[in-house]
């Protein structure tokens, strides 16, 4: 029996022939993703991991939460590419895009994507009531519990009245044992971000002779016009029992992150796996009630990957100019 001998030319074609066949969307299918959420207990893992158990069961792309210091760590190890997604906050984002975050030394982090808004962060106040306080001007020279100081609040609440020229005596710590601290005096008032109801500041009201307050439009305008990530936000009346109607303050949005090396079809069916399991995510955590389609305009400048951007079209979002990739 002879054999015909095949040069090696022709192996060396046929191969690259059937790398060429293989559809693009199987190449651009990772084995595995990685998401970056924060440290355990607080909301962030607790989201992250629905949105690891909706990519995994829906996307079938398996995927696991890394629990980090948060969204200034969540931007460092998505820019050097040890993770596929990245929870954070909208503050972190402008900082490390403008290359102004202290993590990245300096880098421009051009290559960030925001795929979906997750909820808001929004910024509050609270005071004994004969404290006689009832605006953020009234904090100064008073000892003022900003949380911790390495969380959102604790951050810039710390820059905020800084700028303002309010000249408070910042103290800091968990909410809990702040509440605690301006329940028996120690505290003239409290400022936190967090969702709402706040947790600790309902106990407060429900427990002490609390005023929960508000920013004035002049503190409202500065804040906005010097921290493009802010947006203006309403505490809807009823949150809390005290106030006599709507409160208006400045929130931070929380996204969902992704490097524009991921592939548009993943970024696509992503965002369209969360977005379209609502209900399943908002049983993992409440917060998740934000996590809806319309909300993405609440993003100001992180521009959309485009395969989010596909999703959004395909839905009839309208996306602003400023963030369309």
């Amino acid at each position: 029996m002879s054999h015909t001998r095949v040069p090696f030319r022709l192996y060396a074609i046929a191969a690259v022939a059937a790398c060429l066949s293989v559809p693009a969307m199987a190449q651009d299918r990772p084995s595995s993703m990685t998401l970056a959420t924060a440290s355990p207990g607080g909301v962030y893992a607790i989201y992250g991991e629905g949105v690891a158990q909706v990519i995994s069961n829906i996307v079938e792309v398996p995927t696991s939460t890394r629990q980090t210091q948060g969204p200034a760590q969540n931007l460092v190890l998505l820019q050097s590419g040890q993770t596929e997604l990245a929870m954070v906050t909208s503050g972190p984002a402008f900082e490390a895009m403008n290359g102004e975050l202290e993590l990245l030394a300096g880098q421009e982090y051009g290559e960030l994507r925001a795929l979906f808004a997750m909820y808001p962060t929004p910024f509050q106040m609270i005071a004994p009531a004969d404290a006689e306080v009832s605006s953020l001007e009234d904090f100064d020279g008073k000892r003022i519990g900003a949380g911790p100081r390495a969380g959102t609040g604790g951050e810039y609440w710390t820059r905020w009245l800084r700028e303002m020229g309010i000249d408070a005596s910042l103290q800091y710590g968990g909410i809990g044992d702040q509440a605690s601290q301006l329940a028996d005096g120690r505290l003239d008032g409290i400022v936190t971000a967090g969702g709402i109801p706040h947790p600790s500041l309902s106990e407060l009201e429900s427990t002490q002779d609390v005023v929960i307050f508000g920013m004035s439009d002049g503190t409202l305008g500065e804040i906005l016009e010097q921290n493009p990530y802010a947006v203006e936000f309403t505490i809807p009346h009823g949150t809390y029992d005290s106030p006599e109607g709507d409160l208006q303050t400045v929130a931070m949005w929380n996204f969902m992150v992704a490097d524009d090396s991921m592939s548009e079809e993943m970024a696509y069916e992503i965002t369209k796996a969360v977005l379209e399991n609502n209900e399943r995510m908002t049983s993992t955590h409440s917060a998740a009630k934000d996590t809806l389609a319309e909300n993405i305009v609440n993003n100001t400048f992180i521009p959309l990957h485009p395969g989010a951007m596909r999703y959004y079209e395909e839905i009839g979002v309208e996306i602003p100019e400023e963030i369309q990739p």
